[in-house]
C-alpha cells in the first residue's frame, strides 16, 4: 500500500510538473491590430473631413489610408523612391492643437519654442512601403511616404493621417497613442 501511494505521489508530481506550458520563445505578447485600428481611423476621419473647413484644390485618398488634401500645386516634378524630401511642416492633432513644427514663428506662437532649437527643413528619404502594413522599422512616420509620393515638388498640402502609419499604440512626446494626425506640409524639393 506504501508503495501504491509513494507510486501515485510520483504520478501526481509527473503530472502536475509536465502539464504546465512551457514558455513559449515566440510569444511577443499582444500583438498590434494594424487593420482594426485603420478602420476605427478611417470613420474619424471620414468624421473629420465632413465638418473640418479645409480650402482645396483636390483630394487624393491614397489606398494606405493617408487623405492628401492639395491646396497649392507645385510646378515641379512628382517624387521617385529613393528621392530625399525637404519641406517645412506643422503638426496638428484633429482639434486644431499644434505639437510640432519646424517653422520658428509657428513654434514661438504656440508655446513649443525652446532656447536652443533649430528650425530648419525636415529632410528624409522616400521609401516605397506597403500600404497594408508598412514597416515601421524603416519609418515610423509612414504616413510621410504616403502624403508625398503622389505630389509634386513646391505644392502646400494637408496629410490627414491615421495613427496606425505613424506612431501606432505608441506614446510619443505630446501624441498620445493611436493618435490620427494632420500635417500642413510645404514641400520644398528634393533631391
Amino acid at each position: 500500500m506504501k508503495k501504491l501511494m509513494i507510486g501515485l505521489m510520483a504520478a501526481i508530481v509527473g503530472i502536475v510538473a509536465f502539464s504546465c506550458e512551457p514558455n513559449n520563445p515566440y510569444d511577443f505578447g499582444p500583438q498590434y491590430d494594424f487593420e482594426g485600428n485603420m478602420e476605427t481611423d478611417s470613420l474619424k476621419i471620414a468624421a473629420y473631413l465632413d465638418t473640418a473647413q479645409i480650402d482645396s484644390l483636390y483630394r487624393i485618398h491614397d489606398p494606405s489610408g493617408t487623405v492628401i488634401i492639395v491646396q497649392e500645386e507645385g510646378d515641379a516634378s512628382k517624387p521617385n523612391y529613393g528621392d530625399v524630401i525637404y519641406t517645412n511642416y506643422v503638426g496638428k492633432f484633429m482639434d486644431g492643437e499644434v505639437f510640432d513644427t519646424n517653422i520658428e514663428s509657428i513654434a514661438v506662437e504656440n508655446d513649443l519654442h525652446e532656447d536652443g532649437d533649430t528650425y530648419r527643413p525636415l529632410s528624409f528619404e522616400l521609401f516605397q512601403l506597403n500600404p497594408a502594413n508598412p514597416n515601421p522599422n524603416v519609418s515610423p512616420k509612414a504616413g510621410f511616404h504616403f502624403g508625398f509620393k503622389p505630389i509634386r515638388s513646391g505644392s502646400k498640402a494637408i496629410f490627414v493621417i491615421p495613427s496606425p502609419l505613424m506612431y501606432r499604440d505608441q506614446e510619443v512626446g505630446v501624441i498620445p497613442a493611436n493618435s490620427i494626425l494632420v500635417f500642413e506640409v510645404d514641400f520644398l524639393g528634393m533631391d
